[in-house]
């Protein structure tokens, strides 16, 4: 299966235009979604609401087509951006919550399809290789919302930034992630007084706890599974 039904493309909504000029703005941290937008590899779908499954069934098949297209041509500093139109009124766990909903929904019609977990990564949210899986590519994926604790993520409304984790891998090939990650982490001081606290390389935590953004303590749990085991490598 190369192709599911497509989505709308809203590349030109005015949210989309207003990410952009987020992303655009010199004190924004993140070099990586800078490159992704230079090079105009941002695909995005704008949603209604966070808080409802309603437009999980556009989301997903443009999520699935991105990770065909990306694993037929594995170019870099690409990005699958969904942005909800509301609520705007969101506190952390509230938007926690529901970027989860959002999350085990695509995951459920990605197994319902039948389609495998990247097997570079773990399914399972408490392995410190834990990553997320849409048309077998793995993701991380990066929350934004108007009420964020940390200002790189405080956009005008809740947003999911999906990056492929394969592009992470090729950085670290060519011995570039270390001096890209570097980068952010020092402009992110600049820019809030303070390093995220949550931040951890692949392999030393799950990065679920990084997905949301808020501070979780130790004991967090992680309000996600997917059933498919991957097959041996």
């Amino acid at each position: 299966m190369n192709k599911i039904l497509p989505s709308t493309d809203d590349n030109h909504h005015p949210l989309a235009d207003q990410f952009r000029q987020f992303v655009r703005r010199t004190s924004f941290p993140c070099v990586g979604a800078k490159s992704a937008l230079a090079r105009n590899q941002m695909l995005f779908i704008v949603a209604r609401t966070i808080t409802s499954a309603w437009d999980d069934m556009r989301i997903y098949p443009a999520l699935f087509n991105f990770a065909k297209a990306y694993a037929a041509h594995p170019k870099l500093y690409q990005s699958f951006i969904v942005l909800f139109q509301g609520p705007r009124v969101l506190g952390e766990r509230a938007f926690e919550h529901s970027m989860w909903e959002r999350i085990q929904s695509l995951t459920d019609k990605d197994e319902w399809l039948g389609q495998k977990h990247d097997r570079a990564v773990s399914p399972h949210p408490h392995d410190p290789r834990f990553s997320l899986s849409f048309g077998g590519q793995a993701f991380f994926v990066v929350g934004l919302h108007p009420n964020a604790n940390r200002l790189a993520r405080r956009f005008v409304v809740p947003a999911l930034v999906f990056n492929l984790h394969d592009q992470f891998e090729q950085l670290r090939k060519t011995g570039a992630f270390d001096k890209l990650q570097s980068t952010i982490q020092k402009r992110d001081y600049i820019l809030a007084g303070s390093t995220n606290p949550m931040l951890q390389k692949f392999g030393e935590g799950s990065e679920a706890r990084q997905y949301s953004g808020r501070m979780v303590d130790d004991d967090w749990h992680c309000p996600f599974h997917r059933k498919e085991i991957p097959d041996a490598a």
